[in-house]
């Protein structure tokens, strides 16, 4: 089923995703698809010049005007391997903290974890894309996607897989990313489109990761195994759960609204 009209699509350009948007093109042929990083792709939604976008979930829970429009999501239910936390000193003692400035969702869930769990509210400061962790002098260092999945040859004190982490923590899924538009405009189609999209990426893991493994510098077995067993690409009532509690734990510390709902 194709989409009633045109409409611009925000999705991201990472691994991740890939599943999410194979075959997107068929089923929204009207769609201009438009790739960039996830905190990007909020912006321009934000700012309009998207239709649709697949966005950190934090700043679905920011804006009480946004809504979800597919059961795609990208989630996990344990380890997630592309969001890691890098510390050189154990976690009570982190003081300055560096973020990766790719997803802010990822840099919500470290906060929220280092508060709720350690009581630590450390300073922060940027890592801008395509620095490494040696262009930083801080305790600890955030990285996602991609750039997470290659471990560092520097020796950590702590390394924290954020999926692994909120997973024991609460026994729940945790949310990532999933589409959104604004309430009262979802293009009409969207979520048969970005659902028959899904489906068909999760029967094609194999061929994706046959062709995305020499990109990331990784053999094919253990792409696969990343997009297969690390990955959870289903909107259900344990990632909506996972989603409501994330959303409490950040209006706690003001990153969203007290009111956010799923």
């Amino acid at each position: 089923m194709s989409l009633a009209k045109r409409v611009k699509i925000g999705a991201v350009s990472y691994l991740n995703t890939k599943p999410l948007v194979c075959g997107l093109e068929r089923f929204a042929p009207q769609a201009e698809i438009v790739f960039d990083l996830p905190s990007r792709l909020a912006d321009q939604l934000a700012n309009r010049q998207l239709d649709v976008a697949l966005i950190p979930s934090i700043e679905y829970l920011q804006d009480p005007h946004y809504t979800i429009v597919s059961d795609a999501c990208i989630a996990c239910r344990g380890p997630v391997w592309s969001v890691k936390l890098f510390s050189r000193v154990p976690v009570a003692r982190i003081g300055r903290l560096a973020l990766d400035e790719g997803s802010r969702t990822s840099v919500a869930l470290t906060r929220i974890m280092l508060a709720q769990r350690h009581g630590i509210d450390p300073e922060l400061e940027t890592l801008p894309i395509g620095a490494t962790l040696r262009d930083t002098t801080a305790d600890a260092v955030l990285l996602i996607g991609d750039r997470a999945i290659h471990a560092p040859a520097e020796p950590f004190e702590v390394v924290w897989d954020l999926g692994e982490e909120w997973s024991r923590w609460t026994n729940l899924s945790f949310v990532f990313a999933m589409w959104v538009a604004r309430r009262n405009e979802i293009p009409p189609g969207i979520a048969t489109a970005l659902g028959a999209a899904r489906d068909l990426g999760c029967t094609q893991l194999e061929a994706i990761a046959r062709r995305e493994a020499p990109r990331m510098q990784l053999d094919e077995a253990a792409c696969l195994s990343y997009l297969r067993d690390n990955l959870y690409f289903t909107l259900g009532p344990r990632e909506r759960k996972g989603l409501e509690l994330f959303g409490q734990y950040a209006a706690a510390l003001g990153l969203a609204p007290s009111l956010a709902s799923t």
